[in-house]
């Protein structure tokens, strides 16, 4: 199977390649090239031939020379473009100037390699521009799995902190602002970027998603802006940033505080002017996508720090959607718990299918520091390693059995309406409970200092604050009693 070939059930062919150029050579070499790749490729020399081929829709990539001497590949691309043709179209050119080839690139083609082409060269392009295509068609099945999941765009959450999120969305999304998306890891920042795309009016267009904490600084920018042929070592094709191919769509960039003071300055350019420039190039083409950013960490104290440039936070944070962490929003473990343990009960066939109340109360008890990410993981572990029907306290992990649950209160509610209101007021006092001793354990152990205890347990310092001033507490509250002091 080549490489472009993505396993599954919907691929159960060799990708489909034709070449439409006038010269016999360009074709033979075009054909042994790719079929030795184990494409399927055709040939003519015809460019109406070749438009009669291509208007069938059955190929996934046309190679299209430019100069022809009946019908231009310009006036080729022109009108497989106005008949909504799906296939990918990639310009072979020998006389055009770098204008000539952005012109393709308006009319809708994919790529373009020059002649003489090297085998490396004409593998490397097509092998790119297939998996663009891949990528798109991925982006696609994903927002329809989506839409068709529970919850909100299948972000599962009826809690008022994520009802709130969610209002914020819905308003949002129609338009184009940035948005910068805040929270702790593990909250879904990028379930929730899904959603601004799927309600988007780009909701058809693609959704590319990139941790720019996922590679070094030198070859970020490239992957973000693109580079061409020989800008540096290693580069030995042109090649389309992240921003290019989202055009039209949405680009959601997660970690984006872990992005060098360098890099921000170019990422801030192309934000002011809509125009992206490849590493290497001299020449700007212009881009429309939304960006999305997304971070775990305090970009302002970042600003004051002098780590992240002030005026890139301004321009990243016009519409600011702050994520709650699981422990803000405890009324939502049970639905969580239940849909992640229904999805691998029946994706393995696993024989757990209950919590007892015991067991859901510890869930609804615990801190939960890695957020719903953490609780996703939880769930399959116990479902894996679960021998009962029901799961009960002592299936849970042990860091989850050593939590105080609040005990049973003399009077059992009547109603169901009532137990509901108990069981939202014990969840929400226990955890008050848990958060002001972990705060306050916290600052003990770091003698008061407070930017040394919000690092300590992973917290940033402007929400360590945040819980000081929620639970009231000061230094005061260190000093033992009988201390004299």
């Amino acid at each position: 199977m080549p490489e472009t070939e993505l396993p599954g059930p919907e691929q159960t062919r060799p990708h489909r390649i034709l070449v439409i150029d006038d010269e016999a050579v360009v074709c033979l070499s075009c054909a042994r090239i790719l079929t030795a790749e184990g494409y399927q490729v055709e040939c003519k020399q015809r460019s109406e031939e070749g438009l009669n081929l291509a208007l069938t829709g059955e190929y996934d990539v046309i190679l299209l020379d430019l100069v022809m001497p009946d019908l231009s590949g310009l006036e080729v691309l022109e009108r497989l473009k106005a008949a909504s043709v799906p296939s990918e179209v990639v310009i072979i050119t020998g006389y055009s100037t770098i204008q000539t080839a952005v012109e393709a690139m308006k009319l809708g083609a994919a790529d373009y390699v020059s002649k003489p082409f090297t085998p490396d060269e004409l593998r490397l392009v097509v092998r790119k521009v297939l998996e663009r295509s891949a990528l798109i068609k991925e982006n696609v099945e994903l927002r329809r799995r989506l839409q068709s999941q529970e919850g909100f765009e299948g972000v599962i959450g009826d809690s008022a902190p994520m009802e709130q999120v969610f209002r914020l969305v819905k308003r949002v999304a129609p338009t184009q602002g940035t948005v910068l998306i805040t929270g702790e890891s593990g909250t879904g920042k990028e379930m929730i970027a899904h959603a601004i795309h799927n309600l988007s009016p780009r909701k058809d267009k693609p959704f590319l998603a990139f941790d720019c904490s996922s590679l070094v600084p030198s070859l970020i920018e490239s992957e973000l802006f693109g580079h061409v042929k020989g800008s540096f070592s290693g580069a030995i094709a042109t090649k389309q940033g992240l921003f290019e191919v989202a055009d039209k769509g949405s680009l959601f960039l997660d970690e984006v505080g872990n992005i060098s003071l360098e890099t921000q300055g170019k990422l801030l350019r192309v934000l002011e002017t809509r125009m992206v420039k490849k590493v290497g190039d001299t020449v700007e083409r212009e881009v429309d996508i939304r960006l999305i950013g997304a971070t775990n960490r305090d970009l302002l104290e970042m600003v004051r720090q002098h780590t992240f440039r002030e005026d890139l936070f301004y321009r990243l944070n016009v519409i600011p959607i702050d994520i709650p962490p699981l422990r803000e929003r405890a009324g939502d473990i049970p639905r969580l718990a239940m849909t992640f343990l229904e999805r691998y009960r029946k994706t393995y066939q696993f024989k757990a299918r209950y919590f007892a109340p015991e067991a859901m109360a510890l869930m609804e008890s615990y801190a939960w520091p890695g957020n719903v990410r953490e609780l996703k993981n939880v769930v399959e572990r116990i479902a894996i390693m679960c021998d009962s029907e029901m799961i009960r306290p002592n299936h849970m992990p042990p860091e989850m059995q050593r939590v105080p649950v609040r005990p049973i209160p003399a009077a059992i509610p009547r109603t169901w309406e009532e137990f509901r209101v108990y069981k939202r007021q014990a969840c929400e006092g226990i955890i008050q409970e848990l958060e002001c001793q972990f705060i306050m354990q916290a600052l003990e152990r770091s003698g008061g200092n407070v930017s040394k205890a919000a690092q300590e347990v992973g917290m940033q310092r402007t929400n360590f604050h945040a819980l000081m001033r929620k639970h009231r507490l000061t230094g005061e509250d260190l000093i033992p009693k009988d201390s004299g002091q």
